[in-house]
């Protein structure tokens, strides 16, 4: 697979099977994406890699927690701007109603897309998840670089056969997720990656992206 595939090939999957990913294929992934650039050679990104039994636990105590009804963790992040403007509260709008429109789910079935979204808490079905975390010391630039090794992982697998979910939803059970990971306290929560085969009989609408004009502007020379 080139580049060019893996980039326009890789979206968020939201079924998997249960088909193991080889811890050698992980290990190969996040050894490749260890070369993704970062200012000064900082690499301030720090990563879970979970699969069997430590994956299963957090599965657990996510959705324990999620039927208990107990509320979500105060944000360490702001992950939106309180107020979206257009053209970007548009595109989310966009999002959501193609997302949940994919599952036959209205948009005021608010009942339906919060089962839809607890489906986060069992990683959608995967078998591996990432859990990314970066220093609480660290700067708006250097969240860029974690960006960048996020998305460097997500062509590594997909150049493996693989397909993945990243989800901030984790950072809104960052306590949870810490009960089984057990960070040094400098570290935050950025965000999960569900990994694994994708489970094909789940259906699915891929949201498009916005045309050329609006988000690139070529400045030609003489």
């Amino acid at each position: 697979m080139d580049v060019y595939e893996a980039v326009t090939s890789r979206r968020a999957v939201r079924g998997f099977t249960d088909r193991e990913v080889p811890r050698e294929v992980l290990e190969r992934v996040v050894r490749a994406a260890a070369w993704t650039p970062s200012a000064s050679n900082l690499q301030p990104w720090h990563v879970y890699v979970l699969t069997g039994g430590p994956l299963a636990e957090l599965k657990k105590r996510a959705c324990e927690r999620l039927t208990s009804g107990d509320p979500w963790d105060e944000p360490e992040y702001e992950q939106y701007p309180p107020a979206l403007k257009s053209p970007y509260r548009e595109r989310r709008s966009a999002f959501g109603e193609q997302r949940y429109g994919a599952l036959g789910i209205a948009r005021e079935d608010l009942e339906a897309r919060q089962r839809a979204a607890s489906a986060n808490w069992d990683c959608f079905g995967a078998p591996a998840a990432l859990f990314f975390y970066i220093d609480r010391d660290m700067g708006s630039a250097q969240w860029s670089d974690v960006g960048m090794y996020v998305q460097t992982v997500m062509l590594l697998l997909r150049a493996e056969g693989l397909h993945s979910c990243t989800q901030m939803a984790w950072a809104k059970y960052r306590r949870t997720v810490a009960e089984v990971l057990s960070p040094p306290e400098e570290l935050l929560l950025f965000c999960g990656m569900s990994i694994g085969f994708e489970d094909t009989t789940v259906g699915y609408t891929r949201t498009g992206r916005a045309p050329l004009d609006e988000t690139v502007t070529f400045v030609d020379g003489c």
